[in-house]
């Protein structure tokens, strides 16, 4: 289970690439329209010239951000296609969102009630379910973020690696609707 590419990586890996273009995009147009600030005043020239009909220039500026556009896309895809194909064979724990608190279920039949323990190196799919309101399940760690919906069953899933924190406390951290 060592070749099991984590959803973590894919989320960051997409995370640094687009956070990456967007500085770098802003740096380059700050420093362009500095220097064109600089080299086009209206001291330099009076008479502004019209530039019109140059076609490469135009299909520089629709093809360039459409690239990058379609990059950020895929990127942002394979980081949720990632979260949502669970390999085979990983744990199952059923987890249950009540009024303030979650109730994990594990495969052998222990409850725990607002602390989730999983091995190490293991993929874990949590399938996730409400009582009454919509709660949120938020895990920052696994990068995993989970609306749990009364008579709705949905997953998530993640592996944990050695380097990540055993304990962890699931508070409520969105509750909202109305019950029914």
């Amino acid at each position: 289970m060592t070749d099991i590419l984590n959803p973590v990586t894919l989320v960051d890996r997409s995370f640094y690439f687009i956070i990456g273009f967007s500085f770098v995009f802003l740096f380059a147009i700050t420093l362009v329209m500095i220097y064109f600030v600089i080299r086009y005043r209206r001291s330099r020239h009076p008479v502004p010239a019209d530039i019109r009909g140059n076609w490469k220039l135009e299909t520089a500026w629709i093809f360039i951000p459409t690239l990058i556009a379609l990059a950020m896309f895929v990127s942002g895809w394979q980081a949720y296609t990632g979260l949502r194909n669970v390999p085979e064979g990983a744990l199952e724990v059923d987890v249950i969102a009540q009024s303030f608190s979650w109730i994990f279920i594990y495969p052998t039949g222990k409850e725990t009630e607002n602390e989730l323990q999983v091995p190490v190196n293991t993929p874990v799919k949590l399938n996730i379910t409400s009582m009454d309101v919509i709660h949120s399940l938020y895990i920052p760690a696994f990068r995993v973020k989970v609306d749990a919906v009364k008579g709705l069953k949905t997953y998530a899933w993640f592996c944990r690696k050695p380097w990540v924190s055993i304990f962890f406390n699931a508070p409520n951290f969105a509750v909202w609707g109305m019950r029914t």
